[in-house]
């Protein structure tokens, strides 16, 4: 119960602070104070950092929520980093010798002081048959700790949500199932292991993935090849070595695009600190806990995405979208299809003003933030993935074209066949149901007709159930015209015929 209070008093200021910024930033027009949403977001990345470890993940896990969080908070919220004092090896040596026995007779070396430390487990350098390699480990007590924590956040978390916009009722509980399945599997190594093991066959040689030490690994622990490089974001050390920072920037994206786009995991955490580079140019990529897995459907909807946007196609794109869920269903779309529009082109060259993509920006997040919406467990690891290597890229200011490296990437995975045969049986699929749909309206068109015939011929009956009819055709076939022009047009084209021969 105490820790239940003591969450409740670091949160409900946060909590209030974010409903009356979510509403002002979901209604107001024009100039708005980000400064005061920036400081209110800090307050809540202070919050996040004091309450430990689950509350860390969180406020890293909401940092890419469009759909909860107005822009200047995920921008601050962006900057938490999964960065703890190590606890002291003395309180880690009974769970190491638990598994394997005396450190001593287990390794040939074992440095006590830790390579690094996180909010869920702690690294240490050691020496195993004759190679170096890296132990991982889990933090004392943190099991009981994280069990502890998501206890609390069952009971607080879809009522905070709740209480900062009702809308966020429908989504709070299926966010939190999706971030407690994560939480759960980073901590299980034996998981991280088999992660580690797939992303290395399906990515071959285009990266280096240490190995595992299969004997040494368990739900607890984990050992691996030791594999040193240097922090992607140190420019001044990439300098020193040489390395052409643009074609850096070129490869990260390549690497993880197509883990994204080619296979059906992908690493889901490339911050700084889990990707490096060695001496010669080559990527190195580091723990595996947080991944995300796409079936086959939305790998192949994402590939049509991404091709849509090569070709300049925002229709196309907005479609794609709307088929993965990232738009809820009642959003606008000519909105959505001018923001695509602008980005198709500062993807493509042209580049619009600051002030005309802030503007739009804020307009996008403001009508996200107005309308319930669920976004996918995949989907939000995808788009913090994809928001995280943005953050890589602007660290370099190298010149840079997103598109034409999606464009490379779909050509050299021989994507585009596939997807183009995807497009069409989605048209299809779509032409299918919007005969169904005309099919279903025909009895009402035809008792229209007929109404229509019977006025003509002089008799007396109330017009009222016909010209309803007229008009649900005429909207619907209206609704109808954004997706199938030609069905949409005969629709409209019908129902005006019917109304003007009412009118006679």
């Amino acid at each position: 119960m105490f820790r239940v209070l003591y969450v409740l008093a670091k949160l409900v200021p946060c909590a209030i602070a974010l409903r009356r910024d979510r509403k002002e930033w979901s209604r107001k027009d024009g100039v708005v104070d980000q400064e005061k949403y920036r400081k209110n977001a800090r307050r809540a990345l202070a919050a996040f950092l004091s309450l430990g470890p689950v509350y860390i993940k969180l406020g890293q896990w909401l940092s890419s929520r469009a759909d909860i969080l107005p822009q200047p908070y995920m921008e601050e919220l962006a900057k938490l980093q999964d960065d703890v004092p190590a606890a002291p090896f003395e309180r880690v040596r009974p769970a190491i010798e638990a598994e394997f026995g005396p450190i001593g007779e287990a390794f040939e070396r074992f440095e006590t002081e830790a390579l690094s430390g996180a909010s869920l487990g702690q690294v240490y350098r050691a020496r195993l048959k004759g190679q170096e390699v890296v132990v991982k480990v889990k933090r004392p007590g943190i099991e009981g700790a994280v069990e502890r924590d998501l206890g609390v956040l069952r009971r607080l978390l879809p009522l905070g949500l709740r209480f900062v916009d009702p809308n966020l009722g429908l989504s709070a509980r299926a966010m939190l199932e999706q971030f407690i399945d994560s939480i759960r599997e980073e901590m299980d190594y034996r998981a991280e292991a088999e992660n580690l093991r797939q992303i290395r066959d399906n990515m071959g040689g285009s990266v280096i993935v240490p190995r595992i030490h299969e004997t040494h690994t368990g739900r607890g622990l984990l050992v691996m090849e030791y594999v040193p490089g240097t922090k992607v974001t140190d420019i001044e050390a990439l300098d020193r070595l040489g390395i052409d920072r643009a074609k850096l920037v070129v490869d990260i994206h390549k690497v993880f695009f197509t883990m994204l786009l080619r296979h059906s995991v992908f690493h889901a955490d490339p911050h700084p600190g889990n990707v490096s580079v060695t001496d010669d140019g080559r990527l190195i990529l580091y723990d595996y806990g947080m991944v995300g897995r796409l079936d086959e459907e939305s790998r192949m909807r994402l590939v049509r995405l991404y091709l849509a946007l090569v070709e300049k196609d925002a229709a196309r794109t907005v479609t794609a979208m709307r088929e993965l869920g990232m738009l809820a269903s009642d959003l606008n779309r000519s909105l959505i299809e001018q923001a695509i529009e602008m980005t198709v082109s500062a993807l493509h060259g042209r580049r619009p003003s600051e002030m005309e993509i802030n503007g739009l920006m804020e307009i996008a997040n403001r009508t996200m933030s107005r309308f319930p919406f669920v976004l996918p467990k995949h989907l939000a690891l995808y788009m913090r993935m994809a928001s995280i290597i943005e953050g890589i890229y602007k660290v370099h200011d190298v010149d840079f074209r997103f598109v034409k490296v999606i464009k490379e990437v779909l050509e050299e995975e021989n994507l585009i066949r596939g997807a183009y045969a995807e497009e069409l049986k989605a048209t299809v699929s779509r032409i299918a149901k919007s005969l169904d749909a005309v099919v279903s309206a025909a009895p009402e068109m035809r008792r229209l007709i007929e109404e229509t015939r019977s006025m003509r011929l002089g008799r007396r009956r109330d017009r009222t159930p016909a010209a309803v009819v007229a008009g649900a055709t005429f909207v619907g076939s209206a609704m109808l015209y954004g997706h199938e022009p030609l069905l949409g047009a005969a629709g409209m084209a019908c129902s005006v015929a019917a109304a003007a021969l009412l009118l006679r």
